[in-house]
């Protein structure tokens, strides 16, 4: 079945909204294995801050999930696919970051928290760099997650739990780099 973007954005929120899933990456193997996200697309750009909103709330972070999903959803729109590629940043790690400015409530002009949010921004950005090209949202999406776990339970008190992370769609990935990926799981 072919999906518009509106109707898979729709699917990840709904996915979002029914789970009680604590572990981001378990929420994320779980969605992005559905049909409706494709192996690389924009979806990921607001999956993949999704998966932390969720995890977050869902392990007692205090936040509105709905509306954060909403505002996530907003800001996620406005990211072209290609990113990586283009713009010289992941999309994965765009999303994620705007997930916890969404948790801290922080704009342009805030004074606390902002910089905490590059410092993780930087950190995952370094981590994809280090593997390189070509895209893999899967690839990227595991480095901005297993960094912001880090990075929650860090600095916000939590202990959102992390997995092992093996990859389940290198065989769907055309472009796949193998044994050059950390999270190859030979599949």
């Amino acid at each position: 079945m072919e999906y518009t973007t509106e109707k898979r954005l729709q699917h990840i929120t709904e996915e979002c909204m029914n789970t009680k899933e604590t572990n981001p990456i378990k929420l994320f193997y779980k969605i992005a294995g559905k049909d409706f996200v494709r192996i690389h697309g924009p979806e990921h750009h607001f999956l993949d801050g999704a998966c932390i909103l969720t995890a977050f709330y869902n392990s007692g972070g205090e936040i509105d999930l709905e509306k954060s999903l909403i505002k996530l959803l907003e800001q996620s729109n406005k990211m072209p696919g290609a990113m990586c590629g283009q713009w010289g940043v992941c999309g994965a790690v765009t999303s994620v970051g705007a997930a916890l400015a969404i948790i801290d409530n922080t704009g342009p002009l805030s004074t606390v928290d902002w910089g905490l949010h590059m410092k993780f921004t930087s950190k995952a950005v370094l981590e994809i760099s280090q593997t390189g090209g070509p895209r893999c949202c899967k690839r990227d999406a595991f480095f901005a997650i297993r960094t912001a776990v880090d990075f929650i339970n860090e600095n916000y008190g939590m202990q959102i739990p992390g997995s092992d992370i093996k990859c389940a769609f290198s065989r769907r990935n055309e472009q796949c780099l193998k044994e050059r990926c950390p999270f190859y799981g030979k599949n």
